[in-house]
């Protein structure tokens, strides 16, 4: 995932710069935190933020493999208003199944509550395919339909009164105020050759993120025996089709296998740790960020 809200060159001496900035780890908390009393939430994010975790997190669905979701947009607000200080990221936002002035309403909201505690990491998702057809949407058109959206967007969130006529979307003389004194970064999310292409509108990006799962226990053999039954509950595929990417062991062992990613200029990471408890979870994304700072 990269940002694309400020262009930005990557020279030798910014290369180099980047190498040297902090690296920043955020991690998921569990499914149905927010379904909890609020005592309970707050006591957690307090336990997140005292574990010096750089952010909390927030995923995004409408009606996910039968009808799973929580927007993400409305998570986010309800962290912001759980704990005083952590950021929250959205991870990711899908953007295209939702109509951009809506979006660009609810930002500006969130960065009044909020300031300058979000950051929007969007992607056009694609998993299932009948949840993007649910919102009304051609799933081929997804990707086109984010680089409209991500226009009017950003537009909009500038307080000026915009006019814009694309393939999908017209619009008028709309203007969404008072504009954020602070804009949300906007980091685009995707694995794809396109994705790529997109993050770098209108310039290299400035801003590199990474992403995923991960099992957390201390063996690989009982992190594995965590991580697999909930990627497979949740996407409803083998785990088998994930595990490469997906890193399962002790705190060190994510560390090693994120490494090389630190080393190449990524300079923030988003966990969904699974773990024997959620403590446990929290302890190890905290010992993951202890080592890569000293990687």
């Amino acid at each position: 995932m990269s940002e694309t809200s400020k262009p930005a060159g990557l020279s030798e001496a910014d290369a180099a710069g980047r190498a040297g900035a902090p690296v920043r780890v955020g991690m998921f908390p569990p499914l149905g935190l927010l379904e909890q009393p609020p005592e309970t939430a707050r006591a957690y994010l307090a336990r997140v933020a005292a574990a010096a975790i750089d952010h909390i997190c927030c995923g995004d669905h409408v009606s996910f493999f039968g009808g799973m979701g929580f927007d993400g947009l409305v998570q986010a607000a309800a962290l912001a208003m759980l704990h005083p200080a952590l950021p929250i990221h959205t991870g990711v936002y899908l953007l295209p199944l939702r109509h951009p002035v809506l979006v660009a309403r609810q930002l500006a909201d969130i960065a009044r509550i909020a300031p300058g505690r979000l950051v929007f990491g969007t992607g056009i998702g694609g998993e299932d395919r009948h949840e993007v057809a649910a919102c009304g949407v051609d799933p081929a058109s997804r990707g086109r339909r984010m680089d409209e959206w991500l226009t009017v967007v950003r537009q909009l969130l500038t307080g000026k009164a915009v006019t814009f006529h694309g393939t999908f979307f017209d619009l008028d003389d709309v203007a969404i105020a008072p504009a954020p004194a602070e804009p949300a970064p906007v980091i685009v999310g995707g694995r794809s050759d396109v994705a790529v292409r997109r993050a770098g509108r209108p310039g290299p990006p400035a801003r590199h993120a990474m992403q995923m799962w991960c099992g957390l226990a201390d063996t690989k053999e009982a992190a594995r025996a965590y991580l697999a039954p909930a990627m497979e509950a949740f996407y409803q595929l083998p785990f088998e089709r994930f595990e490469r990417y997906c890193p399962y062991g002790s705190p060190d062992d994510i560390a090693e296998f994120l490494a090389p990613y630190a080393a190449a200029g990524c300079r923030e990471f988003n966990l969904i740790p699974q773990a024997p408890d959620h403590d446990y979870a929290i302890a190890g994304t905290a010992a993951v960020k202890r080592a890569l700072e000293r990687a």
